[in-house]
């Protein structure tokens, strides 16, 4: 399946609005939760970290855990349930937290090392 497909949304993470990191959510990962997250883009919120491998930030969706893992590769996109957060893994972690996985940065994953707590990342569909 190309990215023209119901399967995949092709989307883009935007720090700031100018620098822009190319992400693709994939329903086939975890349905409900791409589907609602899909449906409420853009979505725009104050950039968090956690420790130096995660940069997230918070949303107002309100979604349980669907198909929950606690380790994540470098570019992979998750959704954190307890605090309605997307989180942007820049390196290999094993969480601990579960969270659904929802996507991947295709490309640009190393620009979200610079962020700071006072960037604003905004989600958009391509």
């Amino acid at each position: 399946m190309d990215s023209g497909t119901v399967s995949k949304v092709d989307a883009t993470l935007e720090i700031n609005g100018n620098t822009k990191i190319s992400c693709q959510l994939k329903r086939h990962l975890s349905p409900i939760t791409v589907g609602l997250i899909t449906r409420m883009l853009p979505l725009k919120g104050n950039a968090h970290q956690m420790s130096q491998s995660v940069v997230y930030f918070e949303t107002k969706i309100n979604s349980g855990v669907e198909r929950k893992r606690t380790d994540f590769k470098k570019g992979d996109i998750a959704f954190l349930p307890a605090e309605g957060s997307i989180c942007f893994y820049l390196d290999d972690v094993f969480a601990g937290k579960q969270m659904t996985i929802i996507g991947k940065m295709t490309d640009g994953v190393d620009k979200l090392k610079t962020v700071k707590p006072s960037d604003v990342l905004s989600l958009s569909r391509n």
